[in-house]
């Protein structure tokens, strides 16, 4: 019965270390996938902010048409065969394909 007793008392004490070991291992895991979460998220947003900024590029127009619509506007030719020449009342259809 003394040696049952030590016997069980010995697989109590490995009982102790694996779970201590387990215990350590788990929340070593848990901070490392925080980590990565958070290092995921992070690339996410950087690759969402190239892509809005992308499409942001692709849909805006820039300065230039805005210089351009600013000339038709004031009264001006844009198209290539009449550029910077003064227009009419009627609208260039020329003009309004650049637009398009």
């Amino acid at each position: 019965m003394e040696t049952q007793i030590g016997e069980l008392y010995e697989q109590l004490g490995n009982l102790k270390n694996d779970l201590g070991e387990l215990i350590e291992e788990n929340h070593r895991l848990t901070i490392e996938n925080k980590h990565l979460r958070t290092y995921l998220n992070r690339d996410h947003v950087q690759e969402e902010k190239k892509t809005t900024k992308k499409k942001r590029e692709a849909t805006v127009p820039g300065e230039g048409f805005d210089n351009l619509a600013r000339i038709y506007k004031e009264g001006f030719h844009i198209c290539h065969m009449q550029f910077g020449s003064p227009r009419t009342d009627e609208d260039c259809l020329f003009c309004l394909e650049l637009f398009d």
